[in-house]
């Protein structure tokens, strides 16, 4: 745990960032820093387009997340930092989206940099447990992008006593897709999901979202990682901290040391090891506490500090092992 008055001085930084001032992270400063793995995945971003004629159901009009983010952007940002793919989880209710995010990985294939990867998976939206979900589940499956559903963990929990809900849970498994879950009581979920189907994938989205302060991680939530964590096919997404960060801590921008960080990544990787955790962005919804870069950065020295074989891990075989992605041909 950092000082209090260390601390506190990183977070004035952050929280008057707009005011002009810079936060720079203060440790490792005299240090090289660290390098990438060849091959880097973001397993969570989101793209989508309001200025559709249908127009989009999130985000919502007026925000700073209301404009298009497609990904020639993305790729602007990630490729100089070493970047090279990503997993991109689908935040629309709209099924016909799960198709419209497909095609749009389709045509950025044709526009990939040297040495990226691209959209190396999608993460669809669908409607577990309605009558035509079963088809829609049946019919994106034959994609080798489609890669799994995000859901609700509340949702979760009530839908496994219905039979149709549990059968599309099923379903998933059958194709060999994941299960993301984000929100609710999500390791309360994750654990049900994995005892009723174990051989079913299960990513648990921005750490379970734990509340990141300069108080140190909840009991409760070290508790729930390490129940989780029992269950093999239970995944973890190391995504949102710097949001995390900022809201619970109501700044306007997130600390950018990386040692405020330390406490949550040690409790994860304590409880997952370095074969069941990925990298996340949470881009663009990031922004509104950190820049990509720095993102990126609060995470790189620890990581780096586990050695080469883990950051493989960490970087992109882990992912590789929840979402089952093939790289695209060159």
């Amino acid at each position: 745990m950092i000082g209090r008055r260390r601390f506190l001085s990183h977070a004035v930084a952050a929280s008057t960032a707009a005011g002009g001032i810079v936060a720079i992270p203060q440790r490792h400063l005299c240090a090289a820093p660290p390098t990438l793995p060849r091959t880097v995945i973001d397993t969570h971003t989101h793209f989508y387009d309001p200025t559709r004629p249908e127009g989009v159901p999130w985000p919502g009009k007026g925000g700073e997340l209301y404009r298009p983010v497609l990904p020639a952007e993305w790729q602007a940002l990630a490729h100089p930092l070493g970047v090279t793919g990503t997993v991109v989880v689908e935040a629309s209710s709209w099924v016909e989206d799960n198709q419209w995010l497909l095609d749009l990985a389709a045509r950025h294939d044709r526009e990939r940099l040297p040495g990226m990867l691209g959209i190396v998976g999608v993460v669809g939206n669908l409607p577990l447990g309605d009558p035509a979900c079963a088809g829609s589940i049946d019919r994106f499956a034959k994609n080798r992008l489609y890669r799994g559903v995000r859901v609700n963990g509340d949702a979760v929990l009530a839908g496994l006593a219905d039979k149709t809900y549990a059968a599309d849970v099923g379903r998933l498994a059958d194709h060999d897709l994941a299960l993301d879950i984000n929100g609710g009581k999500v390791f309360a979920a994750a654990v049900s999901a994995a005892a009723e189907f174990p051989s079913l994938r299960i990513i648990v989205n921005h750490m379970g979202s734990a509340s990141v302060s300069d108080k140190g991680p909840l009991p409760e939530w070290r508790d729930a990682i390490a129940l989780a964590a029992r269950h093999p096919t239970i995944f973890m997404k190391v995504s949102a901290l710097a949001e995390s960060a900022a809201h619970t801590m109501r700044l306007q921008k997130a600390p950018l040391d990386p040692a405020l960080y330390e406490p949550w990544l040690d409790a994860v990787w304590a409880a997952f090891g370095e074969k069941r955790l990925m990298f996340g962005s949470n881009w663009p919804v990031s922004n509104r506490a950190a820049s990509y870069a720095e993102v990126l950065d609060i995470v790189k020295p620890y990581v780096a500090r586990k050695g080469p074989e883990a950051e493989k891990w960490f970087y992109a075989d882990v992912s590789r092992a929840a979402y089952r992605w093939v790289e695209p041909h060159s």
